[in-house]
């Protein structure tokens, strides 16, 4: 199972750019690395993240739902992409979540998520990819619009993430 799908941070159309912020890619990666470092900030996200960084660009987190915790690592390359690998839980197939900064033509700039299944999934996996899909895309916008909101308070203005 593989899915992806582009979210557009900033668009090359001047009219787009008045009434939208436009991020730096430094803004922006500062706000991708929130959601390492502090997803509890965000829409659905868990109730706490423990992590720590064990080597230059790793990190390594337990993410708490209620009583349910689980662990990933988090590798970055610094404001390029970070990818998402999950330790197996259960018999479920774990998801890798890849996020990339991509600027496919100047002062456009994108995110690109790719979501892929480690392993063969199950049948009944496999019939829920659909709104796993969904799921994944709208969590993705909500992120999106976390940062844009973070972005108009002056979140990014200083160094302090």
């Amino acid at each position: 199972m593989r899915f992806e799908h582009l979210i557009e941070i900033n668009s090359p159309k001047v009219a787009v750019q008045t009434v939208v912020s436009v991020f730096t890619r430094e803004q922006l990666w500062r706000g991708l690395m929130a959601r390492v470092q502090t997803p509890q900030r965000f829409p659905n996200g868990p109730e706490s993240c423990d992590w720590q960084e064990t080597a230059p660009g790793v990190f390594s987190r337990t993410l708490k739902f209620g009583q349910h915790a689980f662990k990933d690592e988090v590798h970055t390359v610094p404001q390029q992409s970070m990818q998402f690998t999950p330790e197996p839980h259960g018999e479920t197939a774990p998801i890798r979540l890849t996020i990339s900064i991509e600027e496919p033509q100047p002062h456009q700039m994108v995110l690109r998520f790719v979501y892929v299944a480690m392993g063969e999934q199950t049948a009944e996996e496999a019939y829920y990819n659909d709104y796993r899909h969904n799921a994944w895309l709208h969590n993705d916008r909500d992120m999106v619009r976390s940062l844009r909101e973070w972005l108009d308070n002056g979140e990014f203005a200083s160094n302090s993430h």
